[in-house]
């Protein structure tokens, strides 16, 4: 954009940080791989994708965590019962400088997310299937919020419209709690998200190679 004051004309330059992109896997060769390209800026990960790569997860953890340095590795909590899981998601954060706590967003674990992020735990809320559920974890000042998009487009909800509205909330309230597009199933669902101003979208590998 160009402007004169006077005679002289000057440029003003407007500049966003564009969409990042994280991989959903915890297949090393495969983080490794994605690194290289220059586009991946973080990884999610759950205990599905752990449990593919053999027993040794804490290791394979703290080597993933390692690789990515500095960039973020979410890893999922197991435990359901309120107390167990806030003293799984300490240990958790314990594994290294870099990662984020995974935590599904239920009405119970409320008092603990703000515990952990009071204590300075960078955390991921997963399962967001309204805007209501992204305000309230928003407003406790977690790191991600994370919309299941192919989720809700499995029941026939727009999932897209939730990053939209999500947005909306994020950017009226100032949160700098970052959104993070999840569940996409196709380049459709990585083009929707940019659009509707996701911070990051996370991939599965071979969405990101039909990219």
């Amino acid at each position: 954009m160009v402007k004169r004051i006077g005679s002289l004309p000057i440029r003003f330059t407007f500049t966003r940080a564009s969409m990042k992109l994280f991989l959903d896997t915890a297949h090393l060769p495969t983080i490794k791989k994605g690194l290289e390209t220059g586009l991946i800026e973080g990884i999610t990960t759950n205990p599905t994708l752990l449990s593919k790569e053999g027993d040794a997860i804490t290791d394979l953890l703290k080597e993933i965590c390692s690789t990515m340095e500095p960039y973020d590795v979410s890893v999922e909590v197991t435990q359901r019962d309120p107390k167990a899981l806030y003293a799984q998601a300490r240990r958790i954060a314990d594994l290294a400088s870099n990662v984020v706590v995974k935590v599904p967003c239920l009405p119970e674990y409320t008092p603990l997310i703000k515990q952990l992020v009071q204590e300075g735990i960078a955390v991921n809320i997963t399962l967001i299937f309204s805007a209501v559920q992204g305000l309230l974890m928003a407003k406790l000042g977690v790191k991600y919020i994370s919309p299941f998009v192919g989720r809700l487009d499995d029941i026939d909800i727009n999932g897209i419209d939730l990053v939209r509205d999500l947005k909306k909330i994020q950017d009226t309230y100032g949160f700098k709690t970052q959104l993070l597009a999840a569940s996409l199933r196709s380049p459709l669902h990585v083009h929707d998200a940019a659009l509707a101003g996701a911070d990051v979208a996370t991939l599965p590998p071979t969405l990101f190679d039909l990219l």
